[in-house]
């Protein structure tokens, strides 16, 4: 099976991204989105919902199934579509090993 692997051509979407997290997404950003979604679950960011559409916080889903997500209480929105883009660019980073604090987007 052929996997799609992120490119630094693909810092187009990450800009798309940007300009709006809550989507709608283009095919590209989607391919993008899917690669950032799928793969391993360990260490993996998510959003936690501490307060439904008012306060989420960052958190990384455990090794094994079953476990609790880990909270990083550290890392809390009150803006969902920050929150979005702050775990984009954690999984970005944790998938290319680019962080994109430092790209030009």
């Amino acid at each position: 099976m052929s996997r799609y692997r992120i490119t630094k051509d693909d810092l187009v979407y990450a800009a798309e991204f940007k300009l709006n997290p809550l989507g709608p997404a283009s095919p590209g950003l989607q391919r993008v989105l899917n690669v950032l979604r799928g793969g391993p679950k360990s260490g993996k960011y998510v959003l936690i919902v501490r307060e439904p559409f008012r306060r989420w916080v960052l958190g990384q889903l455990p090794a094994e199934r079953g476990q609790p997500i880990v909270a990083l209480e550290h890392h809390e929105f009150t803006d969902l579509a920050e929150a979005e883009w702050t775990v984009f660019k954690m999984r970005w980073k944790a998938h290319t090993g680019h962080d994109l604090g430092h790209e030009k987007l």
